[in-house]
Parts: C-alpha cells; sequence; structure tokens
C-alpha cells in the first residue's frame, strides 16, 4: 500500500531525507514530497531540475536502491516525488537501518533489528542455525519419543521414523545447511537453556491469592520430555481428586481427564 509522507524540503537536511527513504523500504515503501509543506500544500522548490538528477544516484549510491524519482507540477510550482518500494532483503543507509511507523522514522537496534532481518529474509526466529551442535549433542531419549508420539497422533508414519536420527530432523526441516536450528535444540537438547534463556516449565500452587503461592516445581530438559513430565506431575501433586474404592482398588477420579490435558 502506499502512502503519502509530506516532507517540507527547506526544514529537512538530505541526511534525513535519506533516512526516510531506508525506513520505507524497509516497512511499506510510500512517497516523500519535495516541495510541499506538512498540510499537503505545494510550497514549490528551487534547483529541481538539479535535484531530479541528483537525488535517484544519492539513493542509489547511498543504499542500493531503485527509487522512482519524478518532477511535477501544481499551480505553477515545481515539486519532487519519491516513490519507494518496500524491499524483500534489509536496506540500510550509512551502515543503520530504519524503519518506518506511521508518522515516526526509527532507527532499529538489537532484538528489533534482529526481527527484522529474520523476516525479511524468510526466516522465524526458531529457524535460526546453531553452530557447534550436532545431532550426538541431542538427547536419543527425546528423539526416540517423539517418533513413538508422531506415528501414534498419525503425524507421520512408520516408514516417516524408520531413518537414522539425522535423516530424520533433515525431513523434518530442522537443519539448516549443516547447522541445527533452534528449534531442535528446543526440543530435543538436555539442556536448551544454554542457548534459549527460560526454556523450562515452571508450576506453581496458589492459596488465597496471587502472593500466596504455597509450592511450584520446575521442569527442564528437551521440550518433547518436558511436555510429557508437565502432566505426570500435574496429576501427581496440583491436582486434587475424588476418590472411592471397588473392593479393595482405589479409583482416584480427576476433573479433567489426562488424556484431554
Amino acid at each position: 500500500m502506499i502512502e503519502n509522507q509530506n516532507v517540507e524540503f527547506k526544514k529537512i537536511w538530505k541526511d534525513e531525507y535519506l533516512k526516510w527513504i531506508c525506513g520505507m523500504a524497509n516497512s511499506n515503501g510510500g512517497i516523500i514530497y519535495i516541495g510541499k509543506d506538512d498540510n499537503g500544500i505545494t510550497i514549490g522548490i528551487n534547483d529541481a531540475l538539479k535535484l531530479i538528477k541528483e537525488i535517484p544516484n544519492k539513493i542509489k549510491d547511498t543504499m542500493g536502491i531503485i527509487a522512482d524519482v519524478k518532477l511535477e507540477q501544481k499551480d505553477n510550482l515545481s515539486f519532487i516525488a519519491i516513490k519507494v518500494d518496500k524491499y524483500p532483503i534489509p536496506i540500510s543507509y550509512q551502515g543503520k537501518f530504519y524503519m518506518r511507523s506511521g508518522s515516526n522514522n526509527h532507527e532499529v537496534t538489537g532484538v528489533e533489528l534482529d526481527k527484522i532481518m529474520l523476516n525479511k529474509l524468510g526466516k522465524t526466529w526458531d529457524s535460526t542455525p546453531v553452530p557447534n551442535v550436532t545431532i550426538d549433542d541431542l538427547d536419543k531419549s527425546a528423539i526416540d519419543i517423539f517418533k513413538k508420539l508422531a506415528v501414534k497422533n498419525k503425524r507421520l508414519s512408520e516408514k516417516d521414523v524408520d531413518v537414522d536420527n539425522k535423516t530424520l530432523l533433515e525431513n523434518l526441516q530442522l537443519y539448516d545447511g549443516e547447522y541445527l536450528t533452534i528449534a531442535a535444540i528446543l526440543l530435543f537438547h538436555d539442556n536448551p537453556e544454554k542457548w534459549v534463556t527460560g526454556s523450562y516449565i515452571k508450576i506453581g500452587f496458589f492459596g488465597d491469592n496471587d502472593a500466596d503461592l504455597r509450592y511450584q516445581d520446575e521442569i527442564h530438559g528437551p521440550l518433547i520430555l518436558q511436555a510429557e513430565k508437565i502432566v505426570d506431575l500435574i496429576y501427581q501433586k496440583y491436582l486434587k481428586a475424588l476418590i472411592s474404592y471397588q473392593d479393595l482398588k482405589r479409583i482416584d477420579e480427576y476433573m479433567f481427564p489426562k488424556e484431554r490435558i
């Protein structure tokens, strides 16, 4: 979608509008008008013919992108329209990345920049490759349980899982080239917290209010095993059951069937 952004050229440095162009290329694209005020009224611009040649080269040289730059007129006043397309790859200006958000343009750094880079490259966070981890570092019991559950739930066939573990993970797209991904580490490594802080489950039992924590447990290890352990722990320690007897056999009736949990 093309949106209009009016920029009064006399009040703004060239450096600033190049940052705007960078932000638009990294966002949804848009149009910058040079020679209009913030209300969209044409005020004209000097040296328009010179700028119409200078601006495209400046954009190309500083960012490596092509913008559609046109000279237009209204009420005998000249103004320039710079149409910027949304780019599928991250665009930088002088080594920095900018994003447009509404009527604001801001530099992106840290986690926000990582997210943008991944999205632009068609990747998600959990598909990021992790160096120095091999298939031998993973918990083989976790992979075996995954195979059994996948067949039981008809996600995979017996033929699909009757392969070596490396081939299985490759078929599940848990490799990026020669590297395992974060998803593979989370699912099958016995200590995923080494790479992803907080990748464990905490369970607590509260009393009368949120501040009344009576007791709690933490479940660590591969996520595929955490999912199994959490159900057992909930029924062993956290859910109350109605107890009855049939002859000498004790019967526990829970509010929620274990299979549904």
